[in-house]
């Protein structure tokens, strides 16, 4: 599975952006997919895995009511909806998938990883 995000860029604070996770090389079918963030200097955070086949999602504490994952099933694509951004979401984020079933905070048990879209959000 090939994984790429996209959709990031600077934005004010307050704004939203709708990222993409496009999967190639297998549908995402029987998969969970994670979001995360990674803000220089930290570790990776945890924000979103949205399991494929049930549309269930499971969110960090920290983002529920801001983001929202949706899907769309042809383009065997993923969406991370984030409102009301803060400086604070400042961050490169990464979309991955996991083969085992449920959803994971879990950086380790993600098999497949895409390269990062910046956020910058400015105050």
């Amino acid at each position: 599975v090939q994984l790429q995000a996209s959709g990031g860029g600077l934005v004010q604070a307050g704004g939203s952006l709708i990222l993409s996770c496009v999967a190639s090389g297998r549908v995402l079918n029987g998969l969970a997919v994670g979001w995360f963030r990674q803000a220089p200097g930290m570790e990776r955070e945890f924000l979103s895995a949205y399991k494929w086949n049930s549309g269930l999602t499971t969110y960090a504490d920290s983002v529920k009511g801001r983001f929202t994952t949706s899907r769309d099933h042809a383009k065997n694509t993923v969406y991370l909806q984030i409102n009301s951004l803060k400086p604070e979401d400042t961050a490169v984020y990464y979309c991955a998938a996991k083969i085992s079933p449920g959803g994971s905070p879990m950086n380790s048990d993600y098999d497949y990883w895409g390269k990062g879209t910046l956020v910058t959000v400015s105050s």
